[in-house]
Parts: C-alpha cells; structure tokens; sequence
C-alpha cells in the first residue's frame, strides 16, 4: 500500500538531490564476527520487519515498502593499525555515497569491522525513511538474534503507524503561534554571522568521533542540574562556544553578531508513540541563536540557550517544523539546481546542529553486564556544515562530528573537539 511521505522525507529527498543524505550507525558487538552468519541475521531482520524493495514516487510523494526477500551483502573493513581511522574512513565513503534508487531499492548498507573478541557492525541507511530511534530498534533486534548463536529468528515486530503524522492543519493554534514566530526567526537569521565556504559546489562530508568518559557525564549533568538547564541545552552551548573560538569577534559584519545552531527534536512523544516501538521518521527541528563574545562565560550562555528553548518547548514550536520546512521547499522550487546550493548558506546561516539520543532508553545492558557500545554520523546536506551527534551510551557520550569539509579543516574540528575537554576542564576546576 502507498503511503504519503511527511513533508520531512519530501524534503531530505530534495536535499538528497545536491548530495547523499545518509546516515551511519556503528555498533560495538561484544561477540566474535561470524560473517555468513551476520549475513544471515541481517536479512532475516529486514524480511521479518517488512522494510525491503522500497520504491519512491515523487510526483505523487508517496513511498512502499513492498517486502520480499533481503540480499545485502556485509562488507568487512580491514582495521589494520587504527580501528579508530578505517572507521571513520569508511563512515566518510557511506556519507559521500548515495544510494541507487531503482525502482525498488533497499534502503540500507551494511559493513563490519572484526577485532579480538569483538567487531563494529555499521548500519547505513537513506535518511528519508528512518530515524535514528528506529534505527536502534532494528539494530537492537539483529544483534540480540545474533548473540543468540542459535540459529533462531526470533525478532520482536516493529510497528509502523503511518497515521501518526505532524499534521499542522490539524492543529490551528499551533500553526497560529508558528505564523508569529517567522519575523522572529527572520530577524535572528539577519542578525546571524555567516560563516566562508570555500567551494559551494562542494558538498563533501568529513568525519571523526570522540568519547566523554564516565567523570565527564557525571560532572555534565550535575552542572546543568545546578545551572536549571538540560543536557541539551549545555551542549548546544558547549557547540556554540566551540564554534565562536574558529572566528575571532572582530571577524565578522558588526550586525551580524550571533552564532545560530539547530538542534533535531524526537517528536514520538508528542504524536503518543513513545516506547511504541515504531519505525519511521518523526523529527521535528528548533533553531538558538545568540552572540558568543570571548568574555561570555559557559553558564551565562547555557542559561540563555535555556531561555530560548525554555520558550520554543511551552509552545511545542518545535512540532512546527512542517511550517519552515515547507517555505523553503517552496523557495527552493523556483531556483536552479547551482542557486540552491547557495540558498541555505545566505538565508538561513547555521554553524553547526545536535541531534541527542539516550540508548540507554532503548536498549539496556545485555546478560553479564555487557554492553552494546554506539555512535552516529549524520551527513550535513545543504543547511548546517557541521552536525555534532550525542549519543549516551552506559556511563559514557559518544560524540560523532561530520563536518562540511569545504567550510573546516581537519584542524579546525581538532581545535572544536580540544576545546571541548578544555570547557569541561574547567567545569571540573569549578566544581
């Protein structure tokens, strides 16, 4: 049955036209890598939950599953000196490589990289149909059967609740507070800093990762408990810091003075889906914006990020996504594919984005103790050239950083990522 896509597919399928927008997951297996075996499981997975040989029509904007048979292939990364660098080599490859959409397609990539005693399992999939929750649900399902080692293929069906949809039309007073939220938004976006892209055309996607041990989580959480902020918002705080430091205060238009991030918001809970076990995708998006000079402290940014986001969540602003995402469809439209290219950077000028999941929620310690390690990496496409993905895994955040490569160095997300230890230093001196 065709089902209409959401107006965020309608609009990753369009991003997905100036670059591959994909996303990676890596999953630290505690088990020995048998690779026919894995083979198996995966497309065992895929047949069982139903989300094989998709076809898309866009004209119509709806999608399908049509289900059948899996075949996809493991492929396995050789880690040699550095696990750490073939990682984040191949994850770079899966970013930068688009899926072929025939007429029916699969949806998802699969690669391993084998250790002692253990190995990564890398789930790459087309961003249009899946979120990153249902991704750990399914990902959850094929390594629990895997460690198993039996044979079985005993996997817990998801759901696919298609009529749960962010549908503003629905809901007057919502759309009503987000029509009065646009000049807002306009003027923080004319009173945002641009940040130099050296070649426009060049949509590329860089990417590392690094981990926050357990002291850090600690000592983040009881910062933000004694700042009245979330996790959340310290991050963003954290990113924004971090970015402003790339640019000094003096280098930029004397208007334009804020640094504008986005974060993605999981929207199960407002659309009553939450622990549903549901696969789809269900975001929604809200933008901060506030000026970072050198002499600002950490805290005084966080509790004005917590200001801004205090205000969007009391609204559910957020659930207004649909709203924006469709102004600029809408814009996009009329221009040719090498000025759309430029729309975002000069319109709508982001530095940088979060996208947050707790894995702890959805998939507790296996038997033993043991635990499922993961990470993410999400492509940027045309809006933000750099996404910092927080993923809370055990007693430790894992942070993935994919980068537009034409806007920063290797060095510059050197310096990001020193300045983050350097931030939560302090923070510890402090406390």
């Amino acid at each position: 049955m065709d089902r209409k896509l959401n107006i965020f597919q309608k609009t990753m399928l369009q991003w997905n036209d100036l670059h591959p927008y994909n996303v990676v997951h890596v999953f630290r297996v505690p088990a020995e890598l048998d690779l026919e075996r894995l083979r198996k499981v995966v497309n065992g997975a895929l047949e069982e939950q139903g989300v094989t040989g998709v076809t898309l029509n866009r004209d119509r904007g709806t999608f399908r599953y049509h289900g059948g048979p899996a075949s996809c292939e493991i492929k396995t990364i050789v880690g040699g000196a550095s696990l750490r660098a073939a990682l984040c080599a191949e994850i770079e490859q899966q970013l930068n490589t688009a899926f072929a959409q025939g007429e029916r397609f699969s949806p998802f990539k699969f690669f391993a990289v084998p250790e002692p005693n253990a190995f990564s399992l890398g789930i790459v999939y087309f961003h249009a149909v899946a979120d990153a929750e249902s991704i750990a649900l399914l990902a959850r399902e094929i390594i629990e059967v895997y460690l198993k080692g039996d044979g079985s293929r005993d996997f817990q069906p998801l759901n696919f609740d298609f009529n749960r949809r962010n549908n503003l039309l629905r809901r007057p007073g919502l759309l009503i507070r987000k029509l009065a939220t646009l000049p807002a938004l306009a003027g923080k976006m004319r009173l945002s800093r641009h940040i130099t892209y050296l070649d426009e055309n060049d949509f590329g996607n860089g990417f590392t990762f690094f981990s926050l041990a357990s002291g850090d989580l600690d000592l983040l959480l009881k910062t933000a408990k004694a700042w009245d902020v979330t996790l959340n918002d310290l991050f963003l705080s954290l990113l924004m810091k971090a970015l402003s430091n790339l640019k000094p205060d003096h280098d930029h238009h004397p208007r334009r003075r804020n640094i504008s991030v986005g974060c993605i918001v999981n929207l199960r809970k407002d659309l009553g889906l939450e622990g549903r076990r549901t696969f789809g995708l269900f975001l929604g998006s809200l933008i901060v914006s506030h000026e970072v000079p050198g002499g600002i402290s950490l805290m005084e940014l966080a509790k004005a990020i917590r200001r801004q986001t205090r205000a969007i969540k009391r609204g559910k602003l957020y659930l207004g996504t649909p709203l924006e995402m469709s102004l600029g469809r809408f814009m996009l439209s009329w221009f040719s594919l090498e000025r759309r290219k430029k729309l975002y950077r000069r319109h709508y000028p982001l530095w940088g984005g979060v996208t947050n999941m707790n894995f702890n929620s959805l998939w507790p310690q296996l038997p033993g103790g043991k635990m499922v390690d993961c990470f993410r990496a999400i492509s940027t496409g045309p809006v933000t050239p750099l996404v910092l993905s927080v993923t809370t895994v055990g007693n430790a955040v894992n942070c993935g950083v994919t980068f537009r490569s034409t806007v920063f160095s290797g060095l510059d997300i050197e310096r990001i990522k020193g300045d983050f230890f350097e931030m939560l230093k302090r923070l510890q001196s402090q406390s």
